[in-house]
């Protein structure tokens, strides 16, 4: 999968190409079902498949106060794009110059003279230009005279509940720790990503050494509490590529046994293995199951024995 950063980076004669712009916050399921539909289009006119997405929720400039936490960051957003099988993706820095462009120059500058917009695929509630001013109904008014077609999605929506596929569904599984539905709603394990850094090394203490992860990481981190889970190693680092996978036992939340970890931490213990070094390494820690909240205990004598259950109860889950 290539990946341009600006328009300018897309080479000459590029398209033509099958379009998907959205915030692919988290590449859910409703994200996929788009994209899969893309990769059909684009066969049927021999076209190669682009998402069109940003480096941050464009909240995050326009209204700064109400913008939520992301469900992935970007590194995660482009190797899940990756991961779908389309051709590339453009990412745009959305800031206050992107912000205030005109929507109409959007679409000429970025779809069409860069891109060579062949089809153009967007969500109902899809707005873009300045003001909010392009709408999937600007693009079909314009679509004659640029020589390109527009697939407006419908939702992917719940069966029993009606309710869609969102970002915001998957944020609040996972404030409550509901990482099973989160999974639902991705069509994969959530996860976070980051470097491994030193800790209090409290773990190794206690036998149970664990891998501590930077507080600059990226992706939803879960509500306070034990869950069953992967660690992934990325290194050696090598673009997109996943790397060896550990089955582990995962901590979120502040130690309250301790009460001296002022803010939270997420740290993954490898299951049997005490002495593999992740210290610099970047990687991706899933989570699958909760097993338990996230309590304070009498003494490190209780502690530790629960933590020996948690172990035991993550390898069940694991099997």
């Amino acid at each position: 999968m290539r990946i341009f950063r600006d328009p300018a980076e897309v080479p000459a004669g590029f398209g033509p190409s099958v379009v998907a712009i959205g915030k692919f916050d988290g590449v859910h399921a409703g994200h996929r079902a788009i994209l899969e539909r893309a990769k059909v289009d684009a066969a049927a006119g021999d076209a190669q498949v682009v998402a069109v997405t940003f480096d941050r929720n464009p909240l995050a400039t326009l209204r700064p106060e109400i913008c939520p936490d992301d469900v992935t960051g970007l590194h995660q957003k482009l190797q899940l794009l990756n991961e779908t099988g389309i051709d590339a993706v453009l990412v745009l820095r959305f800031d206050a110059e992107m912000a205030s462009q005109p929507a109409e120059e959007f679409i000429e500058s970025v779809l069409v003279r860069a891109l060579g917009v062949q089809t153009v695929m967007v969500g109902r509630d899809f707005r873009f230009g300045r003001g909010g001013a392009g709408s999937p109904e600007l693009l079909e008014q314009r679509a004659a005279q640029h020589g390109y077609r527009v697939h407006i999605i419908d939702d992917v929506r719940a069966i029993t509940s009606e309710r869609r596929v969102s970002s915001t569904w998957i944020r609040e599984a996972l404030s409550a720790g509901d990482v099973e539905t989160a999974t639902r709603l991705l069509g994969r394990s959530h996860a976070v990503w980051g470097e491994v850094v030193h800790g209090l090394k409290r773990g190794r203490e206690l036998g149970f050494p664990t891998a501590n992860l930077s507080a600059q990481m990226e992706g939803y981190v879960p509500a306070d509490g034990v869950y069953a889970g992967w660690l992934v190693d990325e290194a050696p680092r090598d673009g997109l590529r996943r790397g060896i996978r550990y089955p582990a036992a995962i901590s979120v939340g502040t130690n309250p046994t301790f009460d001296d970890v002022p803010v939270r931490v997420v740290e993954a213990y490898v299951l049997d293995e005490t002495d593999l070094d992740l210290y610099g390494h970047h990687v991706e820690i899933e989570f699958t199951h909760r097993v338990r909240g996230m309590i304070a205990f009498d003494g490190i004598e209780a502690l530790t024995a629960q933590m020996a259950e948690d172990v035991r109860r993550v390898r069940e889950l694991l099997r």
